[in-house]
């Protein structure tokens, strides 16, 4: 009997370190599973797409660590650090790099303007204390939209980006012309049991989130943290918390462009113009549905969340297109899924504010 309690209590606790999204949505992802298997849907291809879906959104909420951490709450300017990705993307083809060429300069030319775009945009949260979630989304709107002019304006000529007749760049960048098409996802790949694993790109992802863990325990993350938990406290002691902000939002943006670099070359292409505009409303909702508060959040957080979230919206609409079956209906259920997983991760976010 005594074993019997101790097992049930053991199971509770299991069960009570995990938010009600996580449990809640996490067991909606495993009934969409198993209905797949009745549907005949292959569970290796379900968990294929999942599994490569983490990878590529993987650093996109990755991003919403450091900014959470600082104090500034979940990054609704992650479209800054896309644009700024993007932008690196456009320019290392301009200069006709291939292959692994095109991947490392844009990858570094990312982190150099992720630095000077997250610094501005760092300063500029500390000017609006107390409002730091507004302004942040106005500010990735804002950012998506001044680089529609920057796509249009800006003198590339590189016949894989152009219209065949204007001027401006492309909507969508195939990447099979660069050689950057699954590059990261090819390396070391295989299949276990049936399930394709991307080996490359999940060594990326696992390599970034221990570099972030790694930076949260040096004194600049204990500063970071300490700083958002208790400003003034940590101004009492000290610190410098409105530089620890602004170093939070700095390696926030870092990590948003070279996310989307990530996620671009798992696609095989990416979309400038409007392309950017939603992305930090998923990354957000991952977080949040992986028990990551408007105030605090680990690497943990982002590993469950972004799993389960990306499964739930990757798998959801084949499987309910099965159950539901119409030619024109896919689209809308994945948009419904994934828009009222987003509008209900959103609701744990108190008051909508810190």
């Amino acid at each position: 009997m005594a074993d019997s309690k101790s097992e049930k209590f053991n199971i509770i606790k299991f069960f009570g370190r995990f938010s009600a999204a996580t449990l809640i949505i996490g067991g909606f992802w495993i009934l969409i599973l198993i209905l797949g298997v009745t549907q005949d849907i292959p569970l290796a291809s379900l968990l294929s797409d999942t599994v490569r879906r983490f990878g590529m959104w993987g650093l996109l909420v990755l991003a919403m660590v450091p900014s959470i951490q600082s104090g500034t709450g979940p990054n609704f300017a992650l479209p800054v650090g896309v644009c700024v990705g993007l932008l690196a993307m456009v320019c290392s083809i301009q200069l006709n790099f291939t292959g692994v060429g095109w991947l490392l300069v844009a990858a570094g030319l990312a982190i150099v303007f992720a630095l000077i775009a997250g610094y501005l945009y760092g300063k500029l949260m500390n000017a609006v204390k107390g409002s730091e979630m507004t302004i942040a989304t106005y500010t990735g709107f804002a950012i998506t939209f001044l680089f529609c002019i920057v796509w249009m304006a800006a003198p590339f000529d590189h016949p894989l980006m152009g219209w065949l007749l204007g001027d401006g760049l492309r909507q969508t960048i195939a990447l099979d012309g660069v050689g950057g098409a699954q590059i990261l996802n090819n390396i070391l790949s295989f299949r276990l049991f049936g399930v394709f694993i991307p080996t490359g790109m999940l060594l990326i992802v696992a390599f970034f989130c221990f570099l972030v863990w790694l930076f949260f325990r040096s004194k600049s993350g204990v500063a970071i943290s300490a700083g958002g938990m208790n400003p003034m406290f940590a101004r009492a002691s000290g610190l410098n918390v409105d530089k620890s902000r602004v170093l939070a939002n700095m390696v926030s943006t870092v990590l948003g462009a070279l996310g989307i670099i990530i996620y671009a070359q798992s696609f095989g292409f990416f979309e400038l113009y409007l392309g950017p505009l939603y992305m930090a409303f998923t990354a957000v909702a991952s977080i949040l549905v992986g028990g990551a508060t408007a105030q605090r959040s680990k690497i943990i957080h982002v590993i469950i969340g972004t799993f389960i979230f990306q499964g739930l919206v990757t798998n959801g609409p084949p499987v309910l297109g099965k159950l539901v079956p119409a030619a024109d209906l896919t689209e809308i259920l994945r948009m419904t899924v994934q828009n009222g997983i987003i509008l209900y991760a959103l609701t744990q976010v108190k008051g909508g504010g810190k």
